[in-house]
């Protein structure tokens, strides 16, 4: 498959230059063909298969496709609901103590902070490096990490299309003694990953961004190593060994972090989804992402905001009004969205051409 094939199987690309991916991304036709036809199999073939057997399977696919794209193992894999969920239950799964401190930066989603400010309450401390330029400075950080629990790190900032260097991040935190927690939404997808080679405790993302899935697929890659840091509070018969005996022991692997009877559906989009873009070749993904970027840039000129030279499909650039600029692009079909700083980003994916980077350019 090449990019233009998938291009053909989108259909938000017959109506609109789709540039929000980094908000949400627009699923191609197999894509919600999966999740139908999986859910007929979940409720139409309960007689002969059964509810549980089917869903499972939809399961084991998702966590055997995940690990092959994320460079794990299948048991190092939990499904989660979305990056939140999963940042969420990680924070609820430390055995925190008045005075522990967490460090997070100033690039973090709402999702990577509001956990941590709701353990103030509990004497927890929380520390914000902040990143000039979307910049980790990285004798601040490690100042700022002596003695911290744990560091809740993007891999990618939303606000400026940054890459950080989360490997060097997380050896640093590792020899100050904190967990790593990392934000990979903005990563997965739009450049080929092995999270094992970033040595983090945890990386939470979700399908339904540059991944092109629905949804409710979210997903987490948890560090056999460090299993034993993470005591779920957030349980039911998924996380345990024995759900019906009368012990409490958690699973030894990622499972531990997945609770009870949910949704699969949106898995078996998941898997359609990763496997079309894989078919593209990650590689071939990110050369698209990068030439197309380099031309959203250059017409961008003084507007630009992102750095100059290409680190993403994440593009941020400074207009007059920002809202009032989102609006008039929208009457014009082409999504784009504001963002906290009063600027506005595109995002640029594989499926995008140069007619959808055109027609930004000509609003400006």
């Amino acid at each position: 498959m090449d990019p233009a094939a998938l291009r053909a199987d989108v259909p938000a690309c017959e109506s609109c230059a789709y540039l929000n991916t980094g908000a949400s991304g627009p699923a191609p036709r197999r894509v919600v063909e999966a999740v139908e036809s999986a859910q007929r199999d979940q409720e139409f073939e309960a007689c002969s298969a059964g509810h549980y057997e089917v869903a499972e399977s939809v399961r084991a696919s998702a966590r055997e496709t995940l690990a092959d794209h994320l460079g794990c193992r299948p048991e190092d894999v939990a499904l989660v609901a979305s990056t939140g969920d999963g940042i969420s239950r990680v924070a609820n799964a430390v055995d925190w103590s008045a005075g522990d401190r967490v460090v997070r930066t100033d690039l973090e989603h709402p999702s990577g902070v509001l956990p941590w400010r709701r353990l103030r309450d509990e004497g927890v401390e929380v520390t914000t490096v902040e990143c000039p330029g979307g910049r980790l400075p990285m004798n601040d950080y490690r100042e700022a990490v002596a003695d911290a629990r744990l560091v809740c790190l993007s891999s990618e900032s939303w606000l400026h299309g940054t890459r950080l260097p989360v490997a060097e991040a997380v050896e640093i935190a590792h020899d100050a003694g904190a967990l790593v927690l990392v934000d990979a939404v903005q990563t997965v997808g739009q450049h080929p990953v092995d999270v094992e080679a970033w040595g983090a405790d945890v990386v939470c993302a979700s399908g339904h961004k540059w991944l092109l899935g629905p949804w409710g697929a979210g997903f987490c890659y948890v560090d056999p190593d460090s299993l034993s840091a993470f005591r779920p509070r957030h349980v039911g018969y998924h996380s345990v060994v024995d759900p019906t005996g009368e012990g409490f022991e958690y699973r030894d692997d990622a499972g531990r972090f997945e609770v009870s009877t949910s949704a699969v559906a949106p898995y078996a989009g998941l898997v359609e989804a990763v496997e079309m873009l894989e078919a593209v070749g990650m590689d071939a993904v990110e050369n698209r992402i990068e030439r197309l970027t380099d031309r959203l840039k250059a017409g961008l000129g003084d507007r630009l905001v992102s750095p100059e030279a290409y680190e993403s499909g994440l593009v941020t650039f400074a207009v007059e009004d920002a809202q009032a600029f989102v609006d008039r692009a929208n009457a014009a079909d082409v999504v784009v969205r504001d963002l906290p700083s009063d600027a506005v980003r595109a995002s640029v994916h594989a499926f995008n051409d140069e007619a959808d980077v055109d027609a930004l350019l000509d609003l400006l």
